[in-house]
């Protein structure tokens, strides 16, 4: 979904120069946006998963927003040391089955409600399930290394690409291609020397996607990126600030379009402040999603990838497989698996940034009317 770094992993003394936002925070109405850690045993082999999901009060609310906060702390000060992955011996220990998880999510709207959902999935299954907010795969994807997160959703493609950027550099040779089995098995050859497993990839598939405002594309006759690249027009980008270095964003676009990407205006992936900025003028495109529900309200239409820069990305979830490796946390996951599809995602992208309903009551009302979650709770 967000487009694949092109460089090395965590920058020495950058990502981890600013703290996750934590979650339970209220971001602003229309906003992509998104979510706490610690051991403990399992609980008892066999043990009936009837654990009742947490309480939506106020009180609750403000009470994991206070221990994000402070997971959040953890994780910052923590980012600058830990044990390298080479000296861990988690990659190859049995697979673990924690019960207290931690979900990750990246801090945009798709991403929040599918950590949530994984939470709200793995509470039912008898885990104790706290979210936290790590903004980008730069910050998160080493936490999740290091066991401070347990679960984060992630995209099958773009996640293949950018661990071989971290593992063999920025030109290394892209693996990711619109094969989901050859993308999955690239992606699980990775990942397995990480200590990370990634469990099975259901339907819902999404992938990044380029819009303009109506008017813009009309008065240059633009249907397609192609089209863009063949005006020579000088382009600002509203995107995430990783997009200047990753592949598929702004170099890509030059590379396979031709386009004249004059700067990344770092608004965010497809937030509100970033497709105001593409509505009024101060830049000409914005970086979104193709399950984004909101575009027509900015005036925006997304420009065909008719050379296919983007690889489609398969929703698929990615555990630390010393904490959450087991076949139970990977049973209650997967039943999402059974029902989520592109058009799903996008409907529930829609009630969070169109109609400002939390993440999180929109994605229990969701499994709850999948009969994924008993109703009443």
């Amino acid at each position: 979904m967000d487009p694949v770094a092109a460089g090395r992993g965590r920058e020495p003394g950058r990502a981890c120069g600013r703290a996750p936002r934590a979650g339970g925070a209220r971001r602003s109405p229309g906003a992509p946006a998104s979510a706490q850690r610690a051991g403990g045993a399992p609980p008892p082999s066999g043990a009936q998963a009837t654990a009742p999901r947490a309480p939506r009060t106020r009180a609750a609310r403000r009470a994991r927003h206070t221990s994000a906060l402070a997971l959040a702390a953890a994780l910052l000060t923590s980012c600058a040391g830990g044990p390298s992955l080479e000296d861990r011996g988690a990659v190859t220990a049995a697979p673990g089955d924690r019960h207290h998880l931690i979900v990750g999510s990246a801090g945009f709207t798709e991403s929040e409600l599918l950590a949530q959902m994984y939470a709200a999935l793995l509470r039912h299954a008898g885990y104790r399930a706290d979210l936290v907010t790590v903004g980008n795969r730069e910050l998160y994807e080493p936490a999740l290394e290091r066991g401070q997160i347990d679960v984060v959703p992630e995209y099958a493609a773009t996640f293949a690409d950018w661990l071989q950027a971290k593992a063999h550099g920025a030109d290394a040779r892209p693996v990711a291609s619109p094969d989901r089995n050859a993308t999955m098995g690239a992606l699980r050859t990775l990942a397995v020397p990480r200590g990370l497993t990634v469990l099975a990839p259901g339907s819902a598939v999404d992938r990044n996607a380029f819009a303009v405002s109506a008017s813009y594309a009309a008065r240059h006759h633009l249907r397609t990126l192609s089209d863009l690249g063949r005006a020579k027009l000088p382009v600002r980008l509203a995107a995430g600030d990783e997009c200047v270095r990753r592949p598929f964003c702004a170099p890509g676009l030059r590379k396979t379009y031709g386009i004249d990407i004059t700067a990344v205006d770092p608004k965010g992936v497809g937030t509100t402040p970033a497709k105001q900025a593409v509505q009024n003028g101060q830049d000409q495109m914005v970086l979104t999603t193709t399950t984004d529900a909101t575009l027509d309200r900015f005036g925006l239409v997304v420009l065909a990838d008719d050379r296919a820069l983007q690889n489609a990305d398969y929703v698929v979830p990615v555990v630390n497989r010393s904490r959450a490796g087991g076949a139970r946390a990977a049973a209650a996951l997967g039943r999402l698996n059974t029902v989520l599809t592109t058009a799903d995602l996008a409907r529930l992208n829609e009630r969070v940034d169109s109609w400002r309903r939390l993440p999180e009551d929109v994605a229990h009302d969701y499994l709850t009317g999948k009969g994924l979650l008993p109703k009443g709770r």
